[in-house]
């Protein structure tokens, strides 16, 4: 392990990471700064779905948050200066949801695909708010204590009760009034491809006004519209909406002179004659320098949907984006203060030296503090959860320390100790989706009778359909270490573990001395989870039912170029 340093003064280094050494985060695998005033997209190249922005009150601070579905922490916020640069600052909901017994319980357990739906975020009367709707429970509203992103948020509001609503978004107006429009998930609703505009009260905490239908896209191209933003622009209010499908649609503008319509539309950005399938849904920004911008998202399947960005000319009266509509590759870059923050990336390597979670690991379900814990080691603990009677796979598992892939190649090196205390005990890496491909060590009981180690390629497909996972034992390992005979002894597996991803495949590696690496295992084809990309970390379970937990400790994980 590398050395450790006191805990308080690691505290300290944790407090200086989130606004110094965090900031300076540059990714080896992926940059969309080209460092010559022009922009390559995506300029995030993760799964950062759903994406909406805002501009801040000084002019010069942009805000985006995204879908997080069941992953918590939810509602990630990410910062920049420029549109180009982004850098992970917090998330505004802890749990899903505080403040609600009943669905903090219910979310207790990974709930794959529900939770947190397009989210929408605006800076109003001095705070920041964001709305979503959740398919099963209704709309929801958190917003800013302090007028703080990356501070504390306050406990979400439910905004309506209800199921089917989706994608919500607030318009104050100039007069104080707000305003909401919303999609509907036909999963719920048994209808959808509609849009809805209905009042709110003027602090946007409650439905005051009852729905009116403002668009309709059944039985045209405009099927699946959802995913609505709403603006007001020189007296016009506009309706930005993705429609078409997510894979294969395109981006449509609606403008009316009245909140609920009747709005006219056009097609402003589609796939045309480029590479960027099914442009759409995101968020809208007028700068201080008089500049629009676009940053909407891309579905690139086991990578998820990953964020581009265009320019927006309002010549004509519509806002057409990207190369006349067309999406963009490269790009100048937005025009910004004199002294920008520079290249700073969506952090991703971790040395797990603070006493706080790093800002891009999520968890399956609600955290609950069994599933794991910084240490003063400089170490992350992930305890083993245990598997239920007659478990086929991992999609239930609730702790597993997960984030998004950074790139289209990257490889991901971690080093890390496995202590158990009974047999049948595992952890390693993963990357986790619809089907999962794990690379772990399990403790089993040596022919001699001692305790011992296997080395473990689990792989399931079709996880989400109960599907049971299929086993490669690679090789068989002594323990590194065994504790001295007293209370429950544990024996421990000091091990280097790689995955390796290239054309959305994997391969695994491993190593004793994190020198030289073994090719290990079958190639694995990713495959995207429920409305997310897949996502790679750590992986603790077992399947003694009575047994003391074992454990996982992450030194580091590392992101690199792939090789």
């Amino acid at each position: 392990m590398k050395p450790t340093i006191p805990f308080r003064l690691s505290l300290v280094i944790c407090l200086l990471s989130c606004t110094s050494i965090a900031a300076q985060y540059r990714s080896q695998v992926w940059c969309p700064d080209n460092g010559d005033g022009t922009f390559t997209n995506p300029v995030i190249n993760a799964d950062y779905s759903d994406p909406d922005v805002c501009v801040g009150p000084s002019g010069e601070d942009y805000y985006l948050t995204a879908s997080s579905f069941q992953c918590t922490p939810g509602l990630p916020i990410l910062h920049s200066k420029d549109l180009v640069n982004w850098e992970i600052i917090g998330h505004a909901l802890k749990q899903l949801y505080s403040g609600y017994d009943h669905l903090l319980q219910h979310f207790s357990t990974p709930r794959h695909g529900n939770g947190v739906w397009a989210p929408s975020i605006r800076w109003h009367n001095g705070e920041y708010y964001i709305y979503w709707g959740d398919p099963d429970f209704g709309v929801y509203m958190v917003k800013t204590r302090g007028g703080n992103p990356a501070g504390a948020w306050e406990e979400p509001v439910c905004v309506i009760r209800g199921k089917g609503y989706i994608d919500t978004t607030p318009l104050w107006d100039d007069d104080g009034r707000c305003y909401l429009v919303n999609g509907w998930a036909n999963s719920r609703a048994k209808f959808a491809s509609v849009l809805t505009v209905r009042e709110l009260s003027a602090d946007g905490t409650r439905a005051i006004g009852q729905p009116v239908i403002v668009f309709d896209g059944n039985g045209t191209e405009n099927r699946t519209c959802e995913g609505p933003k709403f603006y007001k622009r020189d007296g016009w209010y506009w309706i930005l909406c993705p429609a078409g499908g997510v894979p294969t649609g395109f981006q449509l503008a609606m403008r009316s002179k009245s909140p609920y319509g009747p709005y006219e539309h056009k097609v402003v950005l589609a796939q045309g004659k480029t590479s960027v399938n099914g442009p759409h849904q995101g968020g809208w920004v007028h700068t201080k320098y008089g500049e629009d911008w676009f940053l909407h998202f891309q579905d690139k399947e086991a990578y998820g949907r990953v964020v581009h960005l265009q320019p927006v000319d309002w010549s004509t009266g519509w806002p057409v984006m990207g190369n006349g509509g067309e999406p963009v590759t490269t790009c100048r870059k937005p025009q910004a203060s004199s002294s920008p923050s520079g290249i700073v990336n969506p952090v991703e390597s971790d040395e797990f030296n603070a006493p706080a979670l790093g800002l891009q690991w999520q968890w399956q379900a609600n955290y609950d503090e069994k599933f794991g814990v910084p240490t003063a080691f400089g170490t992350f603990r992930l305890y083993t959860h245990k598997l239920g009677e007659g478990w086929t796979n991992l999609w239930l598992v609730p702790n597993m320390l997960l984030q998004k892939t950074p790139a289209d190649t990257f490889t991901a090196t971690a080093k890390l100790r496995f202590t158990s205390k009974a047999d049948g005990q595992f952890g390693g890496l993963i990357m986790m989706g619809l089907d999962y491909s794990a690379l772990v060590v399990r403790r089993i009981t040596s022919p001699a009778g001692e305790g011992a180690f296997q080395l473990v390629q689990m792989t399931c497909k079709a996880a989400d359909k109960g599907k049971p996972q299929t086993e490669n034992i690679i090789a068989t390992l002594k323990p590194t270490a065994v504790d001295p005979p007293d209370y429950k002894p544990g024996i421990h597996e000091d091990i280097y573990l790689r995955i390796k991803v290239s054309d959305s495949k994997l391969r695994f590696a491993w190593s004793r001395n994190g020198k030289t690496y073994n090719d290990c295992g079958d190639e694995f084809q990713m495959k995207e989870g429920k409305w997310i990309g897949a996502k790679f970390g750590f992986i603790a379970a077992e399947t003694s039912p009575d047994a003391d937990r074992g454990w996982v400790d992450a030194d580091w994980i590392r992101i690199t170029p792939y090789n």
